[in-house]
């Protein structure tokens, strides 16, 4: 993603992401979420360092994927997502007993 696109994604001119990535600016906690959510990943996510040699697997690719793509779900949808996996995992009556939503 160019500096542009995190830009006008996050809502921030695109010289600023500039600063930002050269070091020359601060970065308030709340742009910081901004720019995360723009990049859809968890602020924990963006300060984890990741080796340049490191590749995910595919199944690692996979579940991010998902992850993002329920990341903005309601909670009932993300429920019912969960309920399905267990379902096809065989697994639905072990999470069930005593366990909260």
């Amino acid at each position: 993603m160019s500096q542009e696109q995190l830009g006008e994604k996050g809502g921030f001119h695109y010289s600023y992401i500039g600063q930002i990535e050269r070091g020359e600016k601060n970065v308030a906690l709340l742009n910081l979420a901004k720019i995360s959510a723009a990049l859809e990943v968890s602020l924990s996510q963006l300060f984890t360092y990741v080796d340049g040699e490191e590749k995910r697997t595919d199944s690692e690719n996979d579940l991010q994927e998902i992850l993002s793509a329920l990341r903005y779900q309601k909670p009932d949808q993300v429920r019912l997502v969960r309920n399905v996996v267990r379902e096809i995992l065989g697994e639905g009556d072990r999470y069930t007993t005593n366990k909260p939503n």
